[in-house]
């Protein structure tokens, strides 16, 4: 039996819904925990009370919250703007605590899907680019063990951190219990790391903070891959939930529903057909794992 809880990243029309809304409709689908997203959690939009309020509406339904996500890109050219990033990130870890959540979603940039982002070796030195990430981490680490919350770095494609080996260096460079990853199978594939058991088993269960769900296929270039339903793509499931249970992963593992053309021209905008089309995706990849028992 699994010991980890299953989450949904609260993205797409859920972005767009009052909290007790996407409470209601992911708790009907069979949901244990809620990824929040900066469209509800939002220090600078959100008051402390609004916060805090977000995480009890969670809790009254039966919920959890699985982390925020704030996916600040701390790359970037104009000095001012990047500093602001960093106290944005520095003001989120400080919310979080304030609430009583304990994991937070943090990524490295430059984002290759902002037309503004520099890009490294042509706009900034790859050196000058990881100065930029170091800079920023010095702060979050510290901040982070200070407030007593955990940083779970993802990797994303064309980001400086975008697989097991990028974040590697990263996170090996504090050595912070607080610092870890949120693991997203999805962007080790594109770039040929397909063993993903294996890169489990590697980040092992202390620095595993957070988990996504998400398939892929095709190479790390804009408009070269995709992100399809679970199960079409090159993550093999039943390896990687192996790996998980076998190591006692007992956090959450979060849906990250990213099949934009799917959710906009066959369900039409619907999000909550789109948490109940990958709750019965995850029952069947998780068969084979259990073997008809309870799921």
């Amino acid at each position: 039996m699994r010991k980890w809880k299953l989450a949904f990243m609260s993205s797409l029309g859920y972005a767009e819904m009052a909290p007790e809304k996407v409470v209601n409709s992911l708790a009907s689908c069979g949901y244990e925990a809620i990824e929040w997203t900066l469209s509800h959690f939002d220090p600078r939009t959100h008051t402390p009370a609004q916060n805090k309020r977000l995480v009890e509406i969670t809790q009254n339904a039966g919920l959890e919250v699985s982390e925020f996500v704030v996916q600040t890109d701390v790359v970037c050219l104009d000095e001012a703007e990047r500093r602001d990033r960093i106290a944005f990130g520095l003001e989120c870890l400080a919310a979080a605590s304030e609430c009583g959540v304990s994991t937070l979603n943090f990524f490295t940039g430059p984002a290759p899907w902002v037309p503004t982002a520099p890009v490294v070796n042509r706009d900034i030195s790859m050196g000058a680019a990881w100065d930029m990430v170091y800079d920023a981490y010095d702060q979050f680490v510290s901040a982070a063990e200070s407030a007593g919350v955990l940083i779970a770095l993802e990797g994303v494609w064309g980001h400086l951190c975008h697989d097991f080996y990028s974040s590697s260096q990263l996170i090996n460079h504090y050595n912070s219990p607080h610092f870890g990853v949120n693991l997203d199978p999805s962007h080790d594939v594109l770039v040929g790391n397909w063993d993903s058991g294996w890169i489990a088993r590697q980040w092992g269960v202390q620095r595993i903070h957070h988990v996504h769900l998400k398939d892929a296929v095709g190479v790390p270039r804009a408009g070269w891959f995709i992100f399809p339903m679970l199960g079409e793509g090159l993550v093999p499931w039943a390896e990687f939930f192996k790996a998980l249970d076998e190591m006692g992963y007992a956090r959450y593992c979060s849906v990250e529903f990213e099949s934009f053309d799917y959710h906009d021209r066959v369900l039409h905008g619907n999000t909550e057909e789109a948490a109940r089309l990958s709750r019965m995706q995850i029952n069947e990849l998780l068969r084979p794992v259990y073997q008809g028992m309870g799921l």
